[in-house]
Protein backbone atom coordinates (compact mmCIF):
# COMPACT_ATOMS: atom_id res chain seq x y z
CA UNK A 1 0.00 0.00 0.00
CA UNK A 2 0.98 3.65 -0.47
CA UNK A 3 2.50 5.37 2.55
CA UNK A 4 0.59 8.42 3.77
CA UNK A 5 3.47 9.17 6.14
CA UNK A 6 7.09 8.10 6.24
CA UNK A 7 9.36 9.51 8.95
CA UNK A 8 13.03 8.71 9.37
CA UNK A 9 15.33 9.77 12.19
CA UNK A 10 13.00 12.54 13.39
CA UNK A 11 14.57 14.36 16.32
CA UNK A 12 13.72 17.37 18.48
CA UNK A 13 15.99 18.63 21.24
CA UNK A 14 15.15 21.48 23.60
CA UNK A 15 17.77 23.44 25.53
CA UNK A 16 20.72 23.03 23.19
CA UNK A 17 23.87 25.01 23.97
CA UNK A 18 23.17 28.63 23.16
CA UNK A 19 19.41 28.09 23.14
CA UNK A 20 16.95 30.21 25.13
CA UNK A 21 16.37 27.51 27.78
CA UNK A 22 19.95 26.40 28.27
CA UNK A 23 20.31 28.19 31.60
CA UNK A 24 17.55 26.02 33.12
CA UNK A 25 19.46 22.74 32.81
CA UNK A 26 20.73 20.12 30.38
CA UNK A 27 19.31 19.54 26.91
CA UNK A 28 16.08 17.53 26.69
CA UNK A 29 15.56 15.18 23.76
CA UNK A 30 11.79 15.28 23.32
CA UNK A 31 11.79 13.09 20.18
CA UNK A 32 14.77 10.81 19.61
CA UNK A 33 15.50 9.53 16.08
CA UNK A 34 11.96 8.23 15.44
CA UNK A 35 11.17 6.11 12.37
CA UNK A 36 7.47 5.78 11.57
CA UNK A 37 5.20 4.78 8.68
CA UNK A 38 1.43 5.01 8.23
CA UNK A 39 -0.19 3.46 5.18
CA UNK A 40 -2.93 5.30 3.28
CA UNK A 41 -6.36 4.75 4.83
CA UNK A 42 -4.95 3.31 8.06
CA UNK A 43 -4.91 4.52 11.66
CA UNK A 44 -1.82 4.37 13.83
CA UNK A 45 -2.41 4.74 17.56
CA UNK A 46 0.48 6.45 19.35
CA UNK A 47 0.46 5.69 23.07
CA UNK A 48 2.63 6.35 26.09
CA UNK A 49 2.57 8.13 29.42
CA UNK A 50 2.40 11.93 29.74
CA UNK A 51 5.67 13.54 28.72
CA UNK A 52 6.68 10.69 26.40
CA UNK A 53 6.89 13.05 23.41
CA UNK A 54 3.67 12.05 21.61
CA UNK A 55 2.27 15.53 21.02
CA UNK A 56 5.69 16.88 20.05
CA UNK A 57 5.99 14.13 17.44
CA UNK A 58 2.56 14.98 16.03
CA UNK A 59 3.46 18.65 15.71
CA UNK A 60 6.80 17.84 14.13
CA UNK A 61 5.11 15.72 11.47
CA UNK A 62 3.01 18.71 10.37
CA UNK A 63 5.91 21.15 10.87
CA UNK A 64 3.97 23.11 13.47
CA UNK A 65 7.35 23.00 15.19
CA UNK A 66 10.63 22.50 13.36
CA UNK A 67 12.68 19.30 13.76
CA UNK A 68 16.39 19.33 14.53
CA UNK A 69 17.06 16.29 12.37
CA UNK A 70 15.32 13.69 10.24
CA UNK A 71 13.09 13.52 7.17
CA UNK A 72 9.29 13.70 6.78
CA UNK A 73 7.49 12.48 3.68
CA UNK A 74 3.82 13.34 4.03
CA UNK A 75 1.39 12.30 1.28
CA UNK A 76 4.37 11.81 -1.01
CA UNK A 77 5.82 15.28 -0.34
CA UNK A 78 9.09 16.12 1.42
CA UNK A 79 7.63 18.78 3.68
CA UNK A 80 11.04 19.86 5.01
CA UNK A 81 11.69 21.36 1.56
CA UNK A 82 8.46 23.40 1.46
CA UNK A 83 8.36 27.16 1.78
CA UNK A 84 5.96 28.75 4.25
CA UNK A 85 3.50 29.46 1.46
CA UNK A 86 3.71 25.91 0.15
CA UNK A 87 3.36 24.57 3.70
CA UNK A 88 0.13 26.51 4.21
CA UNK A 89 -1.29 24.90 1.09
CA UNK A 90 -0.08 21.50 2.28
CA UNK A 91 -2.04 21.90 5.51
CA UNK A 92 -5.26 21.73 3.55
CA UNK A 93 -4.38 18.07 2.90
CA UNK A 94 -2.75 17.32 6.26
CA UNK A 95 -4.16 18.87 9.42
CA UNK A 96 -4.64 18.40 13.16
CA UNK A 97 -7.43 18.00 15.71
CA UNK A 98 -6.22 19.45 18.99
CA UNK A 99 -7.06 18.12 22.44
CA UNK A 100 -8.79 21.22 23.80
CA UNK A 101 -11.31 22.90 21.47
CA UNK A 102 -11.63 25.81 23.91
CA UNK A 103 -8.02 26.69 23.10
CA UNK A 104 -8.03 25.86 19.39
CA UNK A 105 -11.18 27.92 18.65
CA UNK A 106 -11.20 31.71 18.88
CA UNK A 107 -13.85 32.66 21.51
CA UNK A 108 -14.56 35.90 19.62
CA UNK A 109 -15.45 34.18 16.35
CA UNK A 110 -18.76 32.63 15.37
CA UNK A 111 -18.62 28.91 14.71
CA UNK A 112 -19.21 29.42 10.99
CA UNK A 113 -16.18 31.71 10.77
CA UNK A 114 -13.91 29.38 12.76
CA UNK A 115 -14.82 26.40 10.58
CA UNK A 116 -14.45 28.42 7.37
CA UNK A 117 -11.06 29.88 8.30
CA UNK A 118 -8.97 27.08 6.68
CA UNK A 119 -10.86 27.68 3.42
CA UNK A 120 -9.84 31.34 3.53
CA UNK A 121 -6.21 30.33 4.00
CA UNK A 122 -6.26 27.82 1.14
CA UNK A 123 -8.26 30.20 -1.10
CA UNK A 124 -10.31 29.49 -4.20
CA UNK A 125 -13.80 29.57 -2.62
CA UNK A 126 -16.53 32.17 -2.96
CA UNK A 127 -18.40 33.34 0.14
CA UNK A 128 -21.48 31.37 -0.90
CA UNK A 129 -19.43 28.22 -1.46
CA UNK A 130 -17.70 28.62 1.91
CA UNK A 131 -21.06 28.88 3.69
CA UNK A 132 -22.40 25.85 1.84
CA UNK A 133 -19.32 23.82 2.68
CA UNK A 134 -19.41 24.86 6.36
CA UNK A 135 -23.09 23.89 6.60
CA UNK A 136 -22.48 20.52 4.93
CA UNK A 137 -19.45 19.73 7.12
CA UNK A 138 -21.18 20.67 10.37
CA UNK A 139 -24.10 18.46 9.42
CA UNK A 140 -21.69 15.63 8.67
CA UNK A 141 -20.28 15.78 12.22
CA UNK A 142 -23.74 15.78 13.77
CA UNK A 143 -24.38 19.51 14.25
CA UNK A 144 -27.23 21.65 12.93
CA UNK A 145 -27.03 24.68 10.69
CA UNK A 146 -28.22 26.82 13.61
CA UNK A 147 -24.94 26.07 15.39
CA UNK A 148 -23.17 28.19 12.77
CA UNK A 149 -24.38 31.39 14.42
CA UNK A 150 -23.17 30.52 17.92
CA UNK A 151 -20.01 31.42 19.79
CA UNK A 152 -17.88 28.70 21.43
CA UNK A 153 -19.09 29.55 24.95
CA UNK A 154 -22.67 28.80 23.86
CA UNK A 155 -21.88 25.17 23.09
CA UNK A 156 -21.10 22.04 25.11
CA UNK A 157 -17.71 20.34 25.19
CA UNK A 158 -18.91 17.54 22.93
CA UNK A 159 -20.34 20.00 20.43
CA UNK A 160 -17.11 22.01 20.41
CA UNK A 161 -15.05 18.90 19.73
CA UNK A 162 -17.29 18.21 16.76
CA UNK A 163 -16.67 21.77 15.61
CA UNK A 164 -12.92 21.15 15.90
CA UNK A 165 -13.31 18.00 13.79
CA UNK A 166 -15.40 19.93 11.23
CA UNK A 167 -12.68 22.58 11.05
CA UNK A 168 -10.12 19.87 10.32
CA UNK A 169 -12.35 18.25 7.68
CA UNK A 170 -13.42 21.41 5.84
CA UNK A 171 -10.53 21.23 3.35
CA UNK A 172 -11.08 17.50 2.64
CA UNK A 173 -7.73 16.36 4.09
CA UNK A 174 -6.10 12.99 3.46
CA UNK A 175 -4.13 12.89 6.72
CA UNK A 176 -5.11 14.02 10.23
CA UNK A 177 -3.14 14.09 13.46
CA UNK A 178 -5.64 13.56 16.31
CA UNK A 179 -3.99 14.76 19.53
CA UNK A 180 -6.04 13.36 22.45
CA UNK A 181 -9.21 14.46 20.62
CA UNK A 182 -11.68 12.94 23.10
CA UNK A 183 -9.77 13.14 26.39
CA UNK A 184 -12.03 15.85 27.83
CA UNK A 185 -15.32 14.27 26.77
CA UNK A 186 -17.73 12.03 28.65
CA UNK A 187 -17.92 8.32 27.84
CA UNK A 188 -20.95 8.42 25.52
CA UNK A 189 -19.61 11.40 23.56
CA UNK A 190 -16.22 9.69 23.20
CA UNK A 191 -17.87 6.70 21.56
CA UNK A 192 -19.78 8.97 19.17
CA UNK A 193 -16.61 10.81 18.14
CA UNK A 194 -14.67 7.55 17.65
CA UNK A 195 -17.51 6.22 15.48
CA UNK A 196 -17.46 9.44 13.48
CA UNK A 197 -13.70 9.22 12.86
CA UNK A 198 -14.04 5.58 11.80
CA UNK A 199 -16.92 6.43 9.44
CA UNK A 200 -14.93 9.25 7.85
CA UNK A 201 -11.96 6.97 7.32
CA UNK A 202 -14.16 4.41 5.55
CA UNK A 203 -15.87 7.07 3.40
CA UNK A 204 -12.87 9.22 2.51
CA UNK A 205 -9.85 6.99 3.02
CA UNK A 206 -8.36 9.37 5.58
CA UNK A 207 -5.21 8.28 7.41
CA UNK A 208 -4.91 9.10 11.12
CA UNK A 209 -2.17 9.44 13.66
CA UNK A 210 -4.27 8.99 16.80
CA UNK A 211 -2.40 10.18 19.89
CA UNK A 212 -3.66 9.04 23.30
CA UNK A 213 -2.54 7.88 26.71
CA UNK A 214 -5.69 5.71 26.91
CA UNK A 215 -4.88 2.26 25.54
CA UNK A 216 -8.49 1.10 25.85
CA UNK A 217 -9.57 3.88 23.52
CA UNK A 218 -6.77 3.27 21.02
CA UNK A 219 -7.80 -0.39 20.77
CA UNK A 220 -11.14 0.74 19.36
CA UNK A 221 -9.77 2.79 16.49
CA UNK A 222 -6.20 1.78 15.62
CA UNK A 223 -5.02 -0.67 12.97
CA UNK A 224 -1.49 -0.41 14.31
CA UNK A 225 -0.03 0.78 17.62
CA UNK A 226 3.27 2.49 18.37
CA UNK A 227 4.42 2.78 21.98
CA UNK A 228 6.50 5.82 22.90
CA UNK A 229 8.71 6.24 25.94
CA UNK A 230 11.05 9.14 26.72
CA UNK A 231 11.05 10.31 23.13
CA UNK A 232 11.71 6.93 21.52
CA UNK A 233 9.46 4.27 20.00
CA UNK A 234 9.94 1.06 21.97
CA UNK A 235 7.37 -1.09 20.16
CA UNK A 236 5.25 -0.97 17.02
CA UNK A 237 2.98 -3.47 15.31
CA UNK A 238 -0.54 -4.53 14.41
CA UNK A 239 -2.93 -3.52 17.19
CA UNK A 240 -4.11 -7.06 17.96
CA UNK A 241 -0.54 -8.30 18.29
CA UNK A 242 0.61 -5.43 20.51
CA UNK A 243 -2.39 -5.71 22.83
CA UNK A 244 -2.51 -9.49 23.02
CA UNK A 245 1.20 -10.30 22.82
CA UNK A 246 3.25 -7.23 23.82
CA UNK A 247 7.00 -7.68 23.39
CA UNK A 248 8.44 -4.75 25.34
CA UNK A 249 8.33 -4.60 29.12
CA UNK A 250 7.13 -0.98 29.05
CA UNK A 251 4.16 -1.98 26.87
CA UNK A 252 3.31 -4.75 29.32
CA UNK A 253 3.45 -2.24 32.16
CA UNK A 254 1.05 0.11 30.35
CA UNK A 255 -1.39 -2.72 29.72
CA UNK A 256 -1.17 -3.92 33.30
CA UNK A 257 -2.00 -0.41 34.52
CA UNK A 258 -5.37 -0.33 32.72
CA UNK A 259 -8.06 -0.06 35.44
CA UNK A 260 -9.91 -3.31 35.96
CA UNK A 261 -7.39 -5.33 33.98
CA UNK A 262 -5.15 -8.02 35.40
CA UNK A 263 -1.94 -8.98 33.57
CA UNK A 264 -3.66 -12.20 32.49
CA UNK A 265 -6.73 -10.46 31.08
CA UNK A 266 -5.71 -8.17 28.27
CA UNK A 267 -7.97 -9.11 25.41
CA UNK A 268 -10.29 -6.43 24.08
CA UNK A 269 -13.35 -7.30 22.05
CA UNK A 270 -15.79 -5.61 19.74
CA UNK A 271 -16.11 -2.09 18.44
CA UNK A 272 -17.85 1.05 19.75
CA UNK A 273 -20.98 -0.07 17.89
CA UNK A 274 -21.33 -3.50 19.51
CA UNK A 275 -24.62 -3.85 21.43
CA UNK A 276 -24.16 -3.60 25.16
CA UNK A 277 -20.49 -2.73 24.80
CA UNK A 278 -18.70 -0.30 27.07
CA UNK A 279 -17.29 2.12 24.46
CA UNK A 280 -14.14 2.72 26.48
CA UNK A 281 -13.18 -0.55 28.09
CA UNK A 282 -14.45 -2.68 25.20
CA UNK A 283 -16.26 -5.01 27.60
CA UNK A 284 -19.91 -5.90 27.24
Amino acid sequence: MTAALSVRGLTKVYGRAGGPFRRHGPALTAVDAVDLDIEAGRTLGLVGESGAGKSTLGRLILRLIEPDAGSISLLGTDIAALSRRELRRMRAAATMIFQDPYISLDPRMLIKDSVAEPLLVSGGHTRARRREKVSDTLRRVGLRETHMERFPHEMSGGQLQRVAIARALITDPSFIVCDEPVAALDVSTRAQVINLLNDLREERGISYLFISHDLRLVRLIADEVAVMRRGSLVEKGEAARVFDHPEHEYTRELLAAIPGRSPRSRRFGGTPRSPGLDPISGVG
